[in-house]
């Protein structure tokens, strides 16, 4: 499952051991480079550059790393199948001839840009997801004077999301295994037994997770690894002038209109 692979390989890839500031970094700089674009052109730079990275350099599995863009991909086509529908303001490109739908040149360009820049942007994300341990961004968080409260609400959130959908697997693959969705009828009535058991279960979880906490000398605190913290003068500047390039192909493709 997607969900279990996922923070598997975040601690058993090629780079994991790369220095965590530089890899946050570079994907929060590549992130706003992605947001400021004027043109598809430098957002689908970097998701096929972010492509190459997790694939050769991290190790990622291509299959699993393509199951894991399906989820953008599919909201952001949708968004880009709106906007050329309802977002022109000039004249219509071609009437599609159903409910008098008609394609706009102004809106194909909006929504493609906007489609271009989600899956930069979740590219980004995606790559330091994938390549770097979670209790180190925690750390990162704590160094740049997060509120503790929060970076503890955080790691309960992330670690609730995994028994979450732990729960919900072996609850599914169950009712399966006793034809719980052999017909519609039965699958209305699996889901809502699914839904309502759920909610009983995980909070059955924190309450066990609470009273091992507490058997573990919790004092209200949750402790972060210090991981390494510099970055050195040479990854500094190959970053800042990768960033610099970027910003360049930005201004240099600012008029670039897909028709």
């Amino acid at each position: 499952m997607i969900e279990n692979t996922l923070d598997n390989y975040a601690y058993t890839n090629s780079i994991k051991d790369a220095n965590v500031s530089f890899k946050v970094l570079f994907a929060i700089l590549t992130v706003i480079v992605c947001l400021v674009s004027t043109s598809p052109v430098i957002p689908l730079t970097i998701t096929f550059l972010m492509l190459f990275l997790i694939i050769f350099l991290a190790k990622i599995p291509f299959k699993f790393y393509l199951k894991f863009l399906s989820i953008p991909f599919i909201f952001g086509f949708m968004t880009f199948i709106f906007m050329t529908v309802f977002f022109g303001i000039s004249e219509p490109w071609f009437n599609i001839g159903i409910f008098n739908l008609a394609v706009y040149k102004d809106g194909l360009n909006l929504g493609f840009l906007v489609l271009a820049r989600i899956m930069g942007c979740f590219s980004c994300l995606g790559f330091l997801v994938l390549t770097t341990p979670i209790n180190e961004i925690f750390f990162l968080l704590e160094r740049f004077r997060i509120p503790k409260i929060i970076i503890e609400i955080a790691m309960m959130m992330y670690r609730y999301i995994f028994v979450f959908l732990d729960e919900s697997g072996k609850m599914y693959n169950s009712q399966q295994t006793r034809l719980g969705y052999s017909s519609l009828k039965n699958t209305y009535r699996s889901v809502a037994l699914l839904a309502s058991n759920l909610f009983i279960k995980t909070w059955s979880k924190g309450e066990q997770l609470y009273i091992t906490m507490e058997s573990r000398c919790y004092n209200g605190s949750i402790k972060t690894f210090e991981v390494q913290k510099s970055i050195d003068i040479e990854n500094l500047f190959l970053l800042l002038s990768f960033e610099f390039l970027l910003l360049l192909g930005v201004y240099l493709t600012r008029g670039f209109k897909v028709i």
